[in-house]
């Protein structure tokens, strides 16, 4: 696994709707209409995680759900984090968890 410079990371961001640079890892927020709603999306994710053996950072706030994708073996951001925050992205597409 390869860390990504500042430069890869901002141009495979700009792929991304919503997910933005943190602190040693990429994140988006989502918000729910409920706390059931998030919570439920915040099992979704794990079940997506667990498939690719590759797993986020999940906080829950009542009715948001902030997640910090960074690749722990490799103490950086890399491919991977991308490659999970695109099928997470996609799962929400699939699903209407908003309302």
């Amino acid at each position: 696994m390869t860390k990504l410079s500042d430069a890869q990371i901002e141009e495979m961001l700009n792929r991304l709707d919503g997910w933005s640079k943190g602190e040693g890892c990429i994140e988006k927020t989502y918000r729910f209409k409920n706390f059931m709603r998030a919570l439920m999306f915040a099992n979704a994710v794990g079940y997506v995680a667990e498939s690719v053996d590759h797993h986020p950072d999940i906080h829950i706030h009542y009715n948001e759900v902030t997640l910090r994708n960074w690749t722990h073996v490799a103490s950086a951001v890399t491919e991977r984090d991308f490659a999970l925050a695109e099928k997470i992205d996609a799962m929400t597409g699939q699903q209407n968890l908003t309302t």
